[in-house]
């Protein structure tokens, strides 16, 4: 195994072929897969500062001399060992799609999950007094952190980059929206939310109206288009509750599009990672309508 530095980061370099959504392209393209070690640090949402190395999944094609960059986000789960057990986040498949979009992808591994570890930064409080913002203020941290590490790449072009993320990962992106991320024109929420347990209280998240405020704040001064997609059987969130975020989001000025997503299975909060097919045509209409129209095969 090759080993590189850039930054005091460590690089491991890993060779893909990329063979994906035939309906989409036949063309093949070398795919390289590195992965980053970032330090970065941020005030929990206890209001202590942490720094850790944060693991970051690079995917890019490596025949292509500069690409846009697009930051992927991972949502939430529910309890200490299963956000310790996830290991390194990588969307492979949804990122290979990206890549195929004409982007270099950047999968970071937060504080508080998997091989970054380290404490649960993101707590946003007890279900009856949330403190949404605190959390997503976390991710966005962060966020921030691989944006100006991808504008230092040789192969990215530095003022060009997406944003985009499920579940939490889809309301943090919706917040990093709100603020001036380095070279972000442009965001993608994926059944985005806080709170949500769809198996002791579905379709009913914690303190929703909190929910609504968050997104009716981010709104106020959102800075890029966005785009929306949940499915109406998400068993976090339910068929309404995310539209009227989207409302309470457009109502005070932010820029945004909702498209509704075919259900999928008995969860349609998992349509990210398991009905691809359902939503690459709309993501790929908002990216080209941003300017960032796929490479011609």
């Amino acid at each position: 195994m090759r080993q590189k530095t850039a930054q005091s980061c460590c690089i491991y370099p890993f060779a893909l072929a990329l063979f994906w959504l035939s309906h989409i392209s036949h063309a093949r393209a070398a795919i390289v897969e590195e992965v980053v070690k970032l330090p970065v640090t941020v005030t929990a949402s206890s209001g202590q500062s942490v720094t850790r190395d944060v693991v970051v999944t690079v995917f890019r094609d490596e025949s292509r001399a500069k690409s846009p960059y697009l930051i992927l986000n991972h949502g939430r789960a529910g309890k200490d060992s299963e956000r310790r057990g996830i290991g390194r986040m990588v969307y492979r498949k949804q990122s290979e799609w990206f890549v195929a979009q004409g982007f270099a992808v950047f999968v970071p591994t937060r504080i508080g999950y998997g091989a970054t570890g380290g404490e649960d930064a993101e707590h946003t409080g007890s279900c009856t007094a949330k403190n949404y913002p605190a959390g997503e203020r976390v991710a966005v941290e962060q966020i921030k952190a691989v944006a100006r590490y991808a504008q230092t790449a040789p192969y990215i072009i530095p003022n060009r980059g997406v944003i985009a993320g499920q579940s939490v990962g889809g309301i943090s992106t919706i917040a990093a929206s709100a603020q001036a991320v380095p070279g972000a024109r442009a965001a993608i929420n994926f059944s985005g939310g806080d709170g949500g347990d769809p198996v002791r209280t579905p379709e009913n998240p914690c303190r929703a109206d909190l929910l609504a405020d968050t997104f009716a704040n981010y709104g106020r001064t959102s800075k890029i288009p966005t785009l929306w997609l949940y499915s109406p059987n998400d068993r976090y969130w339910g068929p309404d509750l995310p539209k009227q975020w989207f409302a309470r989001f457009k109502a005070n000025g932010g820029n945004g599009q909702f498209v509704s997503l075919p259900p999928f299975g008995d969860d349609g909060h998992r349509s990210f990672t398991g009905n691809i097919e359902a939503w690459t045509v709309p993501v790929a209409q908002f990216l080209k309508q941003n300017g960032f129209a796929a490479p011609a095969q």
